[in-house]
C-alpha cells in the first residue's frame, strides 16, 4: 500500500499542474501504461464522472444561472464530467476546459463533440448525395475540411460518419448514410474515418470521428425513426457489420450505439454487440459512446424500469460514455458500492476514454484546440472551391432524352421554375452543423451567374413548398392550398423555349425524425409541374432533396431529369456547372429509385424466392399492379458521352483456395466529349448454405476516356470476395460455382462464370 501510495503522489503532482501542459513522468514509455497510471489515481466517483456526457446548454463564457447549469459547472469544476457536446467556438470550449483543469483534482482533460455530418461551416452534399459521386478521395477531402473547420472553432470529436445501411426512402435518416449497399458504405466508411482523423489523431488539425449507428438502426420497421428491427444474424453480419468493421480497422476512435431494438433487444444494452462482437472478436480499443439519451429510453422500450436499472444493463453491455442521459451520474457509483456492477467494468470504460485522450494529445496540452490563429489561417474561398467540386461530381443525370442537356448556348430564353429555384436554405439540408442559414448558392444564382446574358433566364416560384419557421425541431407544414402564383409560373413557361423546374424537398422534410409514409413531391408541386408541361414540354426536372422520391410520372413524361440532392454552399454553381454543359455528370445512384412508395423497402440485393419470375401465371413474387424492379436502379447514372462495354474476360474460369484470377474489359468511349464511368462488378453466389442475394456489388473503378479511347479495366478476384457469413457461422468461401458481372449500373451488366474449389 505504502508503494501504491508514493508512486500516485508523485504521479499526482506531475499531473495536477495548473499550467496548459500537463507533465507525465518519462518512466511512462507508452500509452497503455500512461492510461493505468491516470486510473489509479482516480476515485470511484471520478471514474464514473468520466463517462457523463453533458450538452453545452449554457453559456459557458459567463457565469451559469440556471439551477441545471449551475449544477453541471460545479460538476466540470469536480472533474466529474468527461465529455461535452454542443459547446461551440474557442472561447467557450477554452472556458469550460479551464473550468476543469483548473479547479478538478486529478484534471482529466475534456472531450468536445458536435455533429458535424457534412461540413463545419463549409456545407458539401448531404452524405447520401456525397455518396453519388463514388469518389471515395473526395469523400475524404471534404472530411478532412470539416475536421480543420471544426477544431478551429475548439471542436474535436464528430458524431459521424454515420454508415447504417438504408433500404427505405421513407427513412428520413437515409440522408445521412451512405444507401442501400454494404460495399459501397464499407469504402465510404474508411474514407471518412481517414479524413476525419488522418495519420495522427494529436494533429491538432484533426479530430477523432464516430461510427454510428450500432448497430441495425437503418433498417427500422416501416422506415418509421426510432422503431425496432427485425433481422436475423445473417442479415446482421453479411449485410449490417461490415462497415463497421471496416470503421474499426481503419482504427475509428470512437463507436455511437443506437436508439433501436434488435430482435427485442436495445443496442445501447446489447452485450452481443458491444462487448462479444465489438470489443471481443474485433478487439477494437476505443470508446462507446450511448446515441442522445439512449440508455434511459431503455425505460420505454420496457427493458429497464428505471435510470438505476437501464445503467446497470448499459455498462455492462459495453456502453462507454452516457450522452446526455443523467443514467450513469445518477446510478454507476451506487451500482458499484451495492456489489451489482464490477468496477472492473468501471476501469474498461474509463481506459477506454482515457486512451482516446491520450491519443489526442489532450493531457499534454488540454488547449490545443483552443487555437484562433487556426481559424485566421483557414482559406473559406479554397474550401468553396472544393465544396463546389464535389457537388457537381455528385450530380446524377437520371434521364437526357434527345440530349435536351447540356443546355445549348443557342438557347434563347430559359424559365426557371419551382419552391426550390431560388431557395438559398434547402441546398444546406439537414445538420447542417454551423452552416448559415440561406447561405448556400440557388439555382437561379448559379445559373445568371454562369450565362453570358442573364436576361435571358426568367425565374417564377409558382407554389411555396413549406410555411412557417424552419428548424430542426420544428415540423414543417407543407403548403396544399395557396395556388395563387401558378398562373404566373405557367405563363412564364409558355413564353420560353426551355424550362428548368426545380422541385423536391425541403431541407426539413429529410433527416432525423422526418421519416414519411409518402415520398412523391410534397404539396402542390406536382400540379404545378403538370400545368407547366401542358403548355411547355421541353422540360429538365431538377430534384433538391434528402432522399430518393418517388417520381414515376415525371420519369414517364419529363425529357430530363437532374438528382441533384441537397448539394451544400455550393449548390446553384455545381447545378449550373452541369446544366450548361461545364462538367459532365459522372454521378450513381447509392440507393434505388422506386416506382411506388409501396415497393419500400427496395434495394437491388435482394434474395431470389421460390417463384422469383413468372409473367404468364399470376402466382409469383410481384405486385398485381406495378411491375417488380426500380424506377432507377442502384448504380444508375448518365453521362453526356457514351460507353460502349466488351464482353468481360476471366483470366481462368477455374480458382483455387489461396489463388486469385483477374476479370478483364474494354470500355471504350462512344461519344463526343469526355467523361467519366463507374465500372462496377457484381457477384452472386449460386448455390450456397444460405440463400445469397441475386447481386452483391464487390468493386468500383472510376475511368476517365476522351471521345474514342478505350481502357481495359481490371478487377482481381479474390477468396475474400467470395467469402461471406455462412450458415456455419463463419466468413468462408464455400465452393461452387459464381457469376461476375460488370456494367455501368446493377441491372445492364456483362457476365461471366467462376468455379471456385477448395
Amino acid at each position: 500500500m505504502k508503494k501504491h501510495i508514493i508512486f500516485t503522489t508523485a504521479l499526482f503532482m506531475g499531473l495536477s499542474s495548473f499550467c496548459q501542459k500537463t507533465e507525465i513522468p518519462s518512466s511512462v514509455k507508452n500509452i497503455e501504461t500512461k492510461v493505468d497510471s491516470v486510473l489509479n489515481l482516480m476515485t470511484l466517483e471520478e471514474k464514473v464522472g468520466q463517462m457523463v456526457q453533458y450538452n453545452g446548454s449554457w453559456d459557458l463564457t459567463g457565469p451559469a444561472s440556471e439551477k441545471g447549469s449551475k449544477e453541471k459547472e460545479e460538476r466540470l469544476k469536480k472533474g466529474l464530467v468527461g465529455s461535452m457536446l454542443n459547446v461551440l467556438s474557442v472561447e467557450a470550449t477554452e472556458q469550460a476546459q479551464r473550468l476543469n483543469m483548473e479547479n478538478s483534482r486529478i484534471k482529466i482533460p475534456l472531450l468536445f463533440g458536435y455533429d458535424v455530418i457534412h461540413g463545419y461551416k463549409t456545407i458539401f452534399p448531404v452524405p447520401l448525395g456525397e455518396t453519388a459521386s463514388w469518389d471515395l478521395e473526395a469523400m475524404e477531402e471534404s472530411a478532412r475540411i470539416a475536421a480543420l473547420e471544426s477544431a478551429a472553432n475548439g471542436i474535436n470529436w464528430t458524431f459521424s460518419p454515420m454508415i447504417d445501411i438504408s433500404r427505405d426512402a421513407r427513412w428520413g435518416r437515409i440522408m445521412e448514410g451512405s444507401g442501400e449497399d454494404t460495399y459501397l458504405t464499407s469504402k465510404v466508411a474508411v474514407a471518412k474515418v481517414k479524413g476525419y482523423q488522418g495519420d495522427d489523431l494529436s494533429d491538432p488539425k484533426t479530430i477523432a470521428a464516430t461510427a454510428k449507428h450500432f448497430a441495425g438502426y437503418g433498417l427500422a420497421e416501416g422506415g418509421k425513426d426510432y422503431n425496432a428491427v427485425n433481422i436475423g444474424k445473417n442479415e446482421l453480419h453479411n449485410v449490417v457489420l461490415p462497415p463497421f468493421q471496416a470503421a474499426a480497422d481503419a482504427g475509428v476512435a470512437t463507436f455511437m450505439n443506437a436508439f433501436n431494438t434488435i430482435d427485442g433487444i436495445p443496442a445501447t444494452g446489447s452485450e452481443s454487440l458491444q462487448r462479444e462482437i465489438l470489443k471481443g472478436a474485433w478487439d477494437w480499443n476505443g470508446l462507446v459512446v450511448s446515441d442522445w439519451g439512449s440508455i434511459t429510453e431503455m425505460i420505454p422500450h420496457g427493458f429497464a424500469k428505471d435510470k438505476m436499472h437501464a445503467s446497470e444493463i448499459a455498462v455492462k453491455a459495453g456502453s462507454d460514455i452516457d450522452m446526455e442521459g443523467g443514467a450513469y451520474e445518477a446510478g454507476l457509483q451506487q451500482l458499484v458500492n451495492e456489489g451489482k456492477v464490477d468496477e472492473k467494468l468501471i476501469d474498461d470504460a474509463v481506459r477506454r476514454i482515457l486512451r482516446v485522450k491520450f491519443k489526442m494529445g489532450l493531457f499534454e496540452d488540454p488547449y490545443r484546440y483552443s487555437n484562433p490563429e487556426l481559424l485566421k489561417s483557414i482559406s473559406f474561398e479554397e474550401h468553396s472551391k472544393t465544396a463546389r467540386d464535389i457537388a457537381r461530381k455528385s450530380i446524377v443525370l437520371l434521364k437526357n432524352q434527345n440530349g435536351l442537356l447540356p443546355i445549348k448556348s443557342s438557347v434563347k430564353s430559359i424559365a426557371v421554375i419551382g419552391p426550390l429555384a431560388d431557395d438559398k436554405d434547402t441546398p444546406i439540408g439537414n445538420w447542417r452543423a454551423q452552416g448559415e442559414k440561406n447561405s448556400a448558392v440557388s439555382v437561379v444564382e448559379g445559373l445568371k451567374a454562369a450565362v453570358k446574358d442573364a436576361s435571358k433566364i426568367t425565374y417564377s416560384k409558382g407554389v411555396s413548398l413549406g410555411e412557417g419557421e424552419r428548424s430542426f425541431l420544428m415540423p414543417l407544414k407543407i403548403n396544399e392550398t395557396d395556388r395563387s402564383g401558378i398562373p404566373d409560373a405557367v405563363a412564364n413557361a409558355k413564353n420560353a423555349e426551355l424550362v428548368v423546374m426545380v422541385l423536391g424537398e425541403d431541407a426539413f422534410q429529410s433527416g432525423e425524425g422526418r421519416s414519411q409514409a409518402n415520398i412523391g413531391l410534397a404539396g402542390l408541386q406536382k400540379e404545378l409541374l403538370e400545368k407547366v408541361y401542358a403548355v411547355n414540354k421541353n422540360i429538365v426536372l431538377v430534384l433538391i432533396n434528402g432522399r430518393p422520391m418517388e417520381i414515376n410520372w415525371s420519369a414517364n413524361n419529363i425529357p430530363a431529369i437532374v438528382e441533384a440532392w441537397q448539394l451544400g454552399s455550393e449548390s446553384g454553381n455545381a447545378i449550373a456547372d452541369v446544366l450548361l454543359g461545364k462538367y459532365n455528370p459522372s454521378g450513381k445512384l447509392p440507393v434505388s429509385f422506386p416506382r411506388a412508395v409501396g415497393q419500400e423497402p427496395l434495394y437491388y440485393n435482394h434474395k431470389n424466392t421460390g417463384r422469383p419470375s413468372n409473367p404468364t401465371h399470376v402466382t409469383y413474387s410481384h405486385y398485381t399492379d406495378i411491375e417488380n424492379g426500380a424506377l432507377f436502379p442502384f448504380g444508375h447514372g448518365l453521362s453526356y458521352t457514351s460507353f460502349a462495354y466488351a464482353e468481360p474476360q476471366l483470366s481462368s474460369n477455374e480458382m483455387k483456395s489461396g489463388e486469385n484470377v483477374t476479370l478483364s474489359l474494354e470500355l471504350t468511349n462512344s461519344g463526343k466529349v469526355a467523361g467519366k464511368e463507374v465500372v462496377q462488378l457484381y457477384l452472386r453466389d449460386l448455390v450456397a448454405s444460405s440463400s445469397r442475394p441475386v447481386k452483391e456489388l464487390k468493386g468500383f473503378e472510376m475511368v476517365q476516356l476522351e471521345p474514342g479511347e478505350t481502357k481495359t479495366v481490371q478487377f482481381v478476384i479474390d477468396e475474400k470476395m467470395l467469402s461471406f457469413y455462412t450458415a456455419a457461422g463463419k466468413w468462408e468461401a464455400e465452393e461452387g460455382e459464381f457469376e461476375l458481372m460488370v456494367g455501368g449500373n446493377s441491372q445492364d451488366v456483362k457476365s461471366v462464370k467462376l468455379d471456385y474449389k477448395k
